[in-house]
């Protein structure tokens, strides 16, 4: 991704492998201070996926596929190190098919390497597909972040965007804050900064106010895992803009690789939500927003129901729900999905 640091125009990708260290951008920094964390062994892998150094389902998997290849070099124990790993964060799908296709592989870097460059390149499809439903001065609203920090350097949701902008469209994006962590202010309106998308930020509770006022002409939004009926599990708060979307007939697309589909899981109603800690929802940064007394509950994600979505852009092309079979049948021809 392309990023402005000091002054100074560079090229980095979210997650990548130097010196005996898997380094990524720490997101918790963002966009105040861009940060590299260094994971030296499967434990600093743990905390980074836990701790939301690194996030975003694909950037995840690959955070996995080099942590678990470091570990085999490192001489650790892969049966614990895949334990760690694994039992890091339980919605995103594109962790356990990393995890997979590295143990298939026996850990070796060569296969962390290519796991990150495949999804690097089928971001890049998914731009390329997305491209197509984006007309001249568009306005786009996402939730949450499926940029390249969420992937590597494209993006799943913003490679559309991307690629509107390479390809001369003028385009505005409404970027939802996402709370509790506001992945959406820092993180997605950091990106859209970096590649001089016009975009404004907006409370997650505003959404509704501009698709009534018609100006939204459609909703991007990535995901985490997506079950073989179509039912997708999101950001917290994705599935309130897809009904939103919905009643104001805008159109609503999910952008994600292959490797985010679980065929295996015929619904929705499988998909384990992540609860995370109540301080997420009780502080801002460090500043407390409510009594100290009271609870807070902290669902990571939510599941929307499949009738609310109006396509999948994959990197196969863009498939209608009813039609997931067939992306099915040429995800079951692709050795690398096979694989993973």
């Amino acid at each position: 991704m392309k990023i402005t640091v000091d002054g100074q125009a560079r090229n980095l990708q979210a997650v990548w492998f130097e010196n005996n260290s898997v380094r990524m951008i720490d997101q918790r920094k963002l966009p105040e201070n861009v940060e590299i964390f260094d994971a030296k062994n499967s434990k600093d892998i743990a905390f980074a996926i836990k701790d939301m150094v690194v996030r975003g389902a694909p950037a995840i998997g690959v955070a996995a596929a080099y942590g678990l290849a470091m570990a085999k070099e490192n001489g650790e124990v892969m049966e614990d190190a895949v334990n760690l790993i694994k039992n890091t964060r339980p919605t995103a799908y594109d962790l356990f098919k990393a995890i997979k296709y590295m143990t298939a592989n026996k850990y070796a870097m060569s296969s962390a390497r290519r796991y990150a460059t495949e999804l690097s390149g089928r971001c890049k499809k998914i731009g390329e597909y997305g491209n197509s439903l984006i007309s001249q001065d568009s306005r786009i609203l996402t939730h949450c972040n499926a940029g390249a920090l969420a992937v590597l350097d494209w993006g799943t949701a913003l490679a559309p965007m991307r690629m509107a902008k390479i390809s001369g469209k003028n385009i505005f994006v409404f970027v939802d804050e996402t709370r509790p962590r506001l992945q959406g202010a820092r993180l997605t309106a950091w990106e859209l900064l970096q590649e001089n998308i016009d975009h404004a930020i907006i409370a997650d509770n505003a959404a509704g106010y501009y698709m009534h006022n018609k100006e939204v002409d459609l909703a991007i939004v990535g995901a985490d895992r997506i079950a073989s009926n179509g039912d997708f599990a999101n950001k917290i708060g994705t599935y309130e803009k897809a009904v939103l979307a919905k009643e104001n007939n805008v159109p609503f697309y999910v952008a994600a690789p292959g490797s985010t589909f679980d065929f295996s899981m015929k619904s929705g109603d499988e998909i384990v939500v992540e609860q995370r800690g109540e301080e997420e929802v009780k502080k801002i940064g460090e500043t407390s927003i409510g009594p100290k007394e009271s609870h807070a509950k902290n669902p990571a994600f939510d599941v929307t129901p499949a009738r609310y979505v109006t396509a999948f852009i994959t990197e196969y092309g863009i498939f209608r729900p009813e039609e997931l079979g067939s992306l099915k049948a040429l995800m079951d021809k692709d050795l690398f999905m096979r694989e993973s």
